[in-house]
């Protein structure tokens, strides 16, 4: 079965970008408990892209397949799981890029909705906050995506919430989205 062309963010309006959230079924990785079975020989590198035995993954919706039976375990490291495997995979940064962010409203009303590199669509609110951490070469952007799985945001995009931020006027600088408030200051 193919999947589902990825959508384009822009076209879509708050009510569209719900409607795929609610109908975006995933496998319940968190429900499934096989024994460990090794090395899946993957690796999701800083900028997004998955590799297998050291080459690229060269097929979108082989990654975006991938991408629906990824877990984070407690100890912090990643699987990919089904109901009867569990494989390691080793993610540099995190699992996933946002690439593209859609505006809807402003203020303490505004929506932000944020394309991944799958295609996935996430909007942050409070089951989904944005967190700034610090890093080398300044704050890092991330924005938790479900289940322990973060995105970090590309930094194009981290510059329109940084704009966002510093246009809202509020102390500390920071986004609305979805009724909540996310400072853009790193979090020691």
């Amino acid at each position: 079965m193919p999947m589902e062309p990825i959508p384009d963010l822009s076209s879509l309006s708050l009510a569209d970008i719900a409607r795929l959230a609610e109908d975006h079924k995933l496998p319940p990785v968190e429900r499934w408990n096989p024994t460990h079975c090794g090395d899946s020989e993957m690796r999701i590198a800083r900028d997004g892209t998955w590799f297998h035995q050291g080459s690229p993954i060269g097929r979108p919706a082989m990654v975006r397949l991938f991408s629906t039976i990824l877990r984070r375990e407690p100890d912090g490291g990643y699987v990919l799981v089904t109901p009867v495997e569990k494989l390691d995979i080793v993610v540099e940064d995190a699992p996933f890029v946002a690439v593209e962010m859609k505006v809807e409203r402003d203020g303490r009303d505004a929506v932000l909705a944020f394309r991944l590199n799958t295609g996935d669509i996430v909007t942050a609110d409070a089951d989904h906050p944005l967190r700034f951490e610090p890093g080398e070469d300044g704050p890092r952007p991330y924005l938790r995506v479900r289940g322990g799985l973060d995105a970090v945001i590309a930094r194009a995009v981290y510059y329109d919430l940084a704009q966002r931020a510093i246009d809202g006027g509020d102390t500390p600088p920071g986004v609305w989205s979805a009724g909540t408030f996310f400072s853009i200051e790193p979090v020691e």
